[in-house]
């Protein structure tokens, strides 16, 4: 006996799982619930636009870097001075900053990329406790889901440089040292700014999951800590120069034979 078949693109559907109507009568009928917008398969339209939205607005950014650290650190923090110095050290190297566009040590970075001249990139995110981008972000998208957001951290920079910051933070932290431990980006530097804040985490690392063998030692090589704004700028530098990605910013020398 075969069983009446239903076939929706790749899903095929028997018995009780086919539906009692078509999609097109479905789309046309205009009667009955709108619930459907809310359904898992128009989330993936959702999602798929979200990355297609992305990956246009930044295709053409050129070399850029994500700074990243916490909402909380507003004017007047040591760490928003040094968000500050940050955002403009790398737009002399010749860089755009892209932050995840919100307040605190994000807005920093972003006000220092665009004093001195750069392109100022958020990458925003609908929660229930942020309003907006900040204003200092001169090119900002907004997403609905994480996962599309944080595709685009990694994709369009050539490096993270982290300052103090929470849950969030860490998380971007974790999950890039992941992709550069598992191969999955190379040649990807993650700076750590912040001596005071950061060693004790380190300290930890090495102390806890290198001991017991849940780590190895070369995975605590793959991220940097320092206190100095232009070394972790420097970081950043050479390992473009590594794979000979490096492009002259505004304060460099530029070999006009070229």
């Amino acid at each position: 006996m075969n069983p009446r078949e239903h076939v929706k693109g790749p899903v095929v559907m028997r018995r009780g799982q086919v539906p009692a109507s078509t999609t097109d009568q479905r789309l046309l009928d205009s009667r009955g619930s709108t619930d459907w917008v809310h359904t898992d398969p128009w989330r993936v339209m959702r999602i798929q636009a979200e990355f297609v939205e992305g990956f246009g607005a930044l295709a053409e950014v050129g070399p850029a870097v994500s700074v990243f650290g916490s909402a909380r650190t507003g004017p007047g923090h040591p760490v928003y001075a040094l968000g500050e110095q940050v955002g403009a050290a790398l737009v002399r190297a010749g860089y755009a900053v892209i932050t995840g566009g919100g307040p605190g040590a994000m807005e920093a970075a972003n006000k220092g990329a665009l004093a001195a001249g750069g392109t100022s990139v958020g990458l925003g995110i609908e929660l229930p406790f942020e309003a907006g981008l900040n204003p200092f972000v001169d090119l900002g998208v907004n997403f609905r889901y994480f996962f599309a957001r944080k595709t685009m951290f990694v994709k369009y920079a050539r490096g993270f440089i982290v300052l103090p910051g929470g849950f969030g933070t860490l998380d971007e932290v974790f999950e890039a040292i992941t992709l550069v431990q598992t191969q999955k980006v190379t040649h990807f530097p993650i700076v750590l700014v912040g001596v005071a804040y950061w060693q004790g985490l380190l300290d930890w690392l090495r102390a806890a999951a290198l001991e017991h063998g849940t780590i190895s030692s070369t995975d605590l090589d793959l991220v940097q800590l320092t206190d100095d704004v232009e070394e972790a700028v420097r970081i950043i530098v050479r390992a473009d120069e590594e794979i000979g990605q490096r492009r002259p910013g505004p304060d460099a020398e530029v070999d006009e034979r070229q």
